[in-house]
């Protein structure tokens, strides 16, 4: 059996598709079916201009430095710049900005260690959360490890370091990602912290998972948001990136999962 680098997702990429206009410019089209789509577009802006208190789409417009049309076509085509959008509201916190989840004002929240140093970002709210606690969490090189399963079991030899992180939930370890696939939420290169399931009962579908599976031979390790299948037996796998098509993966081949819980972002890396 073949190992494939962590993060490389089999026939998630569009294959010869040219990129539409906008996203040439720096937009995003969202492409795939309405229940597969993890936000909105509509509902982006609707909650930008909660953020900043306006009532007026032309006054979101104005503020972001593009004509009224140019947002009209955003929310008509389900695209948007993303690039934009975030550099204009720093201090909205971006994932309640994009999915809804989380709270409307960005509380920064930073990690200081010789492995790992940047903003840390809350991506699991559970109903009942942990308490939260500045804790050590354990930094592992996924890339040495045969699967998410392997890891978790023979941790000790994969460790790369220590991450003292403030305000965080209980976790079992964190991981470099790679790839674009979660795109803006995660980007290349980011560190992401897991809690592993002992069970499929425990996923909680419409969060976002480390996904340790087999196909074709090979073996994978996906970070993607996990929904229900229409496939009996199955889990879908989505991206936030349009561009990668979600994938139905049998549950059967699925070695290990683990729920993200946060993340450290790569442009503020030291």
């Amino acid at each position: 059996m073949h190992r494939k680098s962590a993060f490389n997702n089999p026939d998630s990429r569009k294959q010869n598709q040219p990129s539409p206009p906008e996203t040439r410019k720096g937009g995003i089209r969202l492409m795939e079916k309405k229940e597969d789509l993890m936000f909105d577009v509509t509902d982006i802006v609707r909650r930008a201009k909660l953020a900043l208190d306006l009532k007026k789409d032309s006054e979101l417009a104005q503020y972001l430095g593009v004509s009224r049309s140019t947002l009209s076509n955003w929310m008509a085509r389900n695209s948007i710049d993303f690039g934009l959008l975030l550099s204009r509201l720093p201090d909205v916190d971006y994932n309640w900005l994009l999915t809804g989840k989380g709270i409307p004002r960005h509380r920064p929240n930073y990690c200081y260690s010789p492995v790992a140093s940047g903003e840390v970002e809350l991506l699991h709210t559970p109903k009942s959360p942990d308490p939260l606690d500045e804790r050590s969490v354990t930094l592992y090189d996924v890339t040495a490890a045969a699967n998410l399963k392997t890891l978790l079991a023979d941790g000790p030899q994969y460790v790369l370091g220590k991450i003292q992180i403030p305000n965080i939930p209980r976790c079992d370890g964190a991981v470099y990602i790679s790839g674009d696939s979660m795109y803006p939420i995660l980007k290349s290169g980011d560190i992401v912290g897991f809690k592993s399931l002992t069970s499929f009962d425990e996923v909680i579908y419409g969060e976002m998972y480390l996904v340790s599976f087999d196909r074709g031979g090979d073996e994978y390790l996906a970070v993607k948001y996990v929904n229900r299948s229409e496939q009996p037996g199955c889990i879908r796998l989505v991206s936030y990136n349009p561009h990668h098509e979600p994938m139905d993966v049998p549950l059967s081949s699925i070695n290990a999962m683990a729920i993200v819980k946060f993340s450290i972002r790569k442009n503020l890396m030291m």
